[in-house]
């Protein structure tokens, strides 16, 4: 995430003196933050304004992250990328690479539109699925309006591309802390089953061209993370939701380690 992002995090749960400057000296001091969170390229053309929705899901972005490794019970390789222009919400929802327009449609009306409705106006790239006699018959029979990017003005998908570029940025950081185990059943742990974490946490965050955290703008309240109810008092918890904290655990102790590196840093600079 973003240096913004990091900030409007760790302001939430924890103070002390001169902690955003130690935050920013940390995410520019961060190796895997640096590599991460790299430089998109100078624009080439001036920027034309898109037509903005009235509401939540009306507008919508679509893209896919391919080349992942195999992940989950059914081995997925890829994940659709869903953003609604409103309240900047992504969905993340994995799939596979070669899945056809049937399958996706059927994705979406399961896991999305259920509880969206019908879209207004899909954006997207010119991907055969999304070019496809089906995907566009389909939509017709919703009244959908399909809006397509080319290749001379791919920031038409602009959105769907920053939100795909904050996903592959989180999983790469999250794999480099090798985060992955087995629990009680044997399952291992990998970004498929980090993909919804990983959407709580986009969707949590301020979004630098609202001000304002999706869920705000989508249902005027921010949902319970679970750093406000973390409890120490329960006796004879399941193996498998034992082991499946553990993951939280694990990259919290990471987070204070790495920010108690960060400040030392700043102190023996200062202190010099």
């Amino acid at each position: 995430m973003s240096e913004d992002r990091t900030r409007e995090k760790v302001k939430t749960f924890i103070w002390w003196p001169m902690w955003q400057n130690n935050v920013s000296e940390y995410c520019k001091t961060c190796e895997r933050w640096q590599k991460a969170n790299n430089s998109t390229g100078k624009r080439l053309r001036n920027m034309i304004k898109i037509q903005e929705p009235r509401r939540p899901w009306e507008i919508d972005h679509m893209d896919w992250v391919t080349g992942l490794p195999p992940g989950g019970d059914r081995s997925y390789n890829a994940c659709l990328v869903i953003v609604d222009r409103f309240s900047k919400a992504p969905i993340f929802l994995p799939c596979h690479k070669y899945d056809t327009a049937m399958d996706t449609d059927l994705l979406i009306c399961n896991r999305v539109v259920s509880w969206t409705g019908i879209f207004k106006d899909i954006i997207s790239d010119r991907d055969p699925k999304f070019t496809s006699a089906l995907w566009k018959n389909l939509h017709q029979l919703f009244g959908t309006k399909l809006s397509f990017s080319t290749a001379y003005h791919p920031q038409t998908n602009g959105l769907a591309e920053s939100i795909i570029q904050t996903l592959e940025d989180m999983v790469r950081i999250f794999c480099a802390h090798s985060l992955e185990f087995k629990d009680c059943a044997g399952f291992t742990h990998d970004w498929c089953t980090l993909l919804l974490a990983l959407e709580l946490s986009y969707k949590t965050s301020i979004h630098a061209s609202t001000n304002q955290t999706p869920p705000i703008l989508e249902k005027e309240w921010n949902p319970k993370l679970p750093k406000d109810s973390l409890r120490k008092d329960l006796i004879g918890i399941h193996p498998t939701a034992a082991s499946f904290k553990g993951i939280l655990d694990k990259a919290r102790k990471n987070a204070v380690r790495c920010m108690e590196d960060s400040f030392a840093s700043a102190k023996d600079k200062w202190d010099k």
